[in-house]
């Protein structure tokens, strides 16, 4: 009973193991396909990558792209770690409940009425104070971060629910000032949960296209956008390549902080070990 089941177990992983990565490595093959028609191969070739790099328009998407993306993920840290650290370090307060529903609601919205509700925010700021006069590279940031600093709250919420407060008790009995703690004690114990909020936020920012359609303006398109206008004409070999490129980065960028999570994790249990062995020796 035990075989069959670990067989069926294998057999499944195996399953959505190729379900999710098989059209990724054929999109990567084809990438290399010197053929016009993506379906047919005609030998393997760079030309379309020679094509992508000599496009003006998809290096100004991207550059826009990578710049949103950058910004959003930097405030939406920073804001949905503030926002997750109320939630569970102070305790009961008054509009807790619905300060909570907000940061909630941006995760079940659906991205149309989210879009939408936006574009008629701006439209009405543009009336009464005539900001923003176009929109662009500032509006898609701002309505990236309504709905990516919800996804890094709940991250850091549910890491401040898994760590032991004891620590900062402790700092705090022993006349640390509560900045100071935040400081050296919570802050490096959420490093972890920041940096993968702040990865998410990256890559929700970079994948996010119908938002961005909602809130952008002319000379305003995203990488997305730019991907969908196309993709409506007809697959094109060049953007295999560009996807391609971008496959590779956020493989190397998600290495990099796993690396560096890992790294951390291991420092921070060493020191806990040095901490409790010299606990040991002043209590003996």
């Amino acid at each position: 009973m035990g075989k069959k089941r670990s067989t069926f177990l294998f057999s499944a992983l195996c399953f959505g193991m190729a379900f999710l990565y098989i059209p990724i490595i054929l999109l990567i093959v084809y990438s290399f396909n010197y053929s016009k028609l993506v379906p047919v191969w005609g030998g393997f070739s760079l030309r379309w990558y020679v094509v992508l790099f000599e496009s003006e328009d998809v290096w100004a998407s991207l550059i826009l792209s990578f710049k949103i993306a950058i910004l959003n993920a930097s405030f939406a840290t920073l804001l949905g770690t503030m926002a997750g650290l109320a939630l569970v370090r102070f305790g009961r307060f008054k509009g807790r409940l619905l300060f909570s529903g907000m940061i909630a609601a941006p995760l079940v919205m659906p991205e149309v009425i989210t879009g939408l509700s936006l574009l008629l925010l701006f439209i009405t700021l543009g009336d009464l104070i005539g900001w923003p006069a176009e929109r662009g590279m500032a509006t898609i940031t701002i309505a990236h971060i309504t709905f990516s600093m919800a996804y890094v709250a709940v991250i850091i919420q549910s890491r401040l629910a898994g760590i032991d407060q004891s620590l900062e008790d402790a700092a705090l009995d022993l006349g640390a000032r509560p900045f100071r703690v935040l400081l050296d004690i919570t802050l490096p114990i959420l490093a972890p949960g920041m940096v993968a909020g702040w990865l998410l936020a990256f890559t929700l920012s970079l994948d996010d296209l119908v938002i961005a359609s909602f809130v952008s303006g002319p000379g305003s398109n995203t990488l997305p956008m730019l991907i969908y206008s196309r993709v409506r004409l007809g697959l094109r070999p060049d953007i295999n390549a560009l996807a391609t490129i971008i496959i590779v980065i956020v493989a190397i960028a998600v290495f990099l902080a796993g690396w560096l999570m890992l790294r951390q994790q291991k420092q921070r249990e060493k020191d806990m070990q040095m901490a409790a062995t010299d606990t040991l020796k002043v209590t003996s």
